[in-house]
């Protein structure tokens, strides 16, 4: 155990395993307890809901109010959304904040410049999994869906699991559940390094393709990091990665398997795939094993692959395969990762997170694999100016597979413009004629004139709030 969790765990009074004790009862917090910076975002959300579960006082601050924000209110925790620091705990025992929040930011700088603990989300993450057996799911995309699926796997079987998601399962309506048993299922964040304060005992890695080269420099810095994850691998452990990453000669870990979509070299993969009702019918093998006719109603041939992946860490967890397959044909999806927001006969929309060129191009093939040629218009909200800015001319690849893109002005989240990255750029860099760049309401107006029948509404950003009015405008 770091000094640093040491420290952490002397003020909290780590309970007995992630899925037992009484926090408050067993801590010095003497009902006082954590304070989050940031507790609206998905992360941070997840553990403010763990902490709630062991019964400690937990408050928190964000910009906006949120259909999350609003879930954690209505479950007992104090939320504001204005920097006052009347407004803030000052008996807290720890403050927890996110790499998002500015460095400026009144609250922290208070809490930094007043003594108290002051840590980062990846911080509580690692306090909190020291002493349990973690399935780790990282790679730049496919994570949240991977992770979300092998816990409900889990959960859904009655293996047993914890649960720090980076969505919100549709099956359970939460990012956050616990268990008796001492196992954690949980998203493993490259931002910032965080995911290097992980040990698992199982690692996925699903893709390591660029990404936050704000934080990492180089494309061979940022692989470096996932090198480096996989060597947090706990003797004995287990490495799953995708088949066919470009430095998997890398991986230093005994037991290392892949697995692939379709690719029958990969230890773990699908065969036999069919569309039936909106839905897929498929086989996995796994080693010289095969699971046949398992049911995926989430969208998405991607997603398939991130079936396999949740699939084979059950099948090393010597889970049966009739649980695997009744767990996989009641998972309802995760919100914003290809959900369905409006499905009739005639008119679709569908809502996704996808912010990444590669994600793009996934989300856009997985929707083609479904409704053929039909004209797919896209409706996409850049996120970021350094990824906009990095990898434009892979947007622009990406973004050219839609038949007709609306882009919306980009989300800057926590930067500041870089002079001449723009949304306007991204179209200069795309092949197709029909894209064009409108703000929000100019957006909305426009569907409501054109009316498209088949949409799709991705990116990272605050984009999810137009989804509503969207959905009134198409299914009317």
């Amino acid at each position: 155990m770091s000094d640093n969790n040491k420290n952490i765990g002397s003020l909290l009074s780590s309970p007995s395993g992630v899925g037992g004790g009484d926090g408050a009862s067993n801590s010095p917090l003497g009902g006082r307890g954590v304070y989050f910076i940031g507790i609206g975002g998905i992360g941070m959300s997840a553990l403010a809901r763990y902490f709630h579960s062991k019964n400690y006082k937990v408050s928190g601050y964000d910009k906006t109010s949120t259909e999350l924000t609003r879930t954690l209110e209505a479950s007992g925790i104090d939320i504001h959304y204005e920097e006052n620091l009347d407004l803030i705990p000052k008996d807290a025992k720890v403050i927890v904040y996110t790499p998002a929040i500015p460095a400026q930011h009144a609250e922290l700088v208070y809490y930094q410049q007043n003594g108290y603990k002051v840590v980062k989300r990846s911080d509580i993450l690692q306090w909190i999994t020291e002493s349990s057996f973690n399935i780790c799911v990282a790679g730049t995309h496919g994570k949240t869906t991977t992770t979300t699926m092998t816990g409900h796997i889990l959960r859904h079987s009655g293996y047993g699991c914890n649960a720090f998601l980076g969505g919100i399962a549709a099956n359970y309506k939460t990012n956050f559940w616990s268990d008796d048993n001492n196992v954690v299922v949980v998203e493993a964040d490259e931002y910032d390094r965080s995911f290097l304060k992980l040990t698992p005992d199982v690692a996925i890695i699903t893709a390591m393709d660029a990404d936050h080269l704000d934080i990492y420099g180089t494309p061979e810095e940022f692989g470096n990091a996932f090198i480096q994850f996989s060597q947090k691998i706990k003797e004995g452990g287990c490495l799953i990665s995708k088949y066919g990453l470009e430095r998997d000669g890398e991986f230093a870990v005994s037991n290392h398997l892949t697995y692939s979509f379709s690719d029958a070299r990969a230890t773990v993969h699908a065969k036999d795939i069919k569309v039936i009702n909106g839905s897929y019918l498929f086989d996995v093998v796994y080693k010289d094993e095969t699971i046949s006719n398992i049911t995926l109603h989430m969208g998405g041939l991607h997603n398939i692959e991130n079936a396999v992946a949740a699939i084979g860490v059950a099948k090393y967890l010597k889970i049966e395969d009739e649980k695997i397959k009744a767990a996989v044909a009641d998972f309802k999806g995760v919100k914003r990762r290809f959900e369905y927001i409006v499905k009739t006969e005639k008119n679709v929309l569908i809502d996704d997170y996808a912010h990444h060129p590669e994600e793009l191009r996934a989300l856009i093939s997985g929707i083609r694999s479904l409704y053929g040629d039909k004209k797919l218009t896209l409706i996409f909200q850049p996120h970021l100016y350094s990824r906009t800015n990095d990898q434009a001319n892979e947007f622009g690849v990406s973004l050219s597979m839609a038949d007709e893109v609306v882009l919306l002005p980009i989300y800057p989240a926590r930067e500041l413009p870089i002079p001449g990255v723009t949304s306007e750029m991204l179209l200069d860099k795309m092949t197709i004629s029909n894209k064009q760049v409108l703000d929000k309401q100019e957006m909305i107006e426009w569907v409501k004139s054109t009316k498209p029948e088949l949409v799709v509404m991705a990116g990272a950003g605050n984009i999810d709030v137009l989804v509503g009015e969207v959905a009134v405008v198409i299914s009317g």
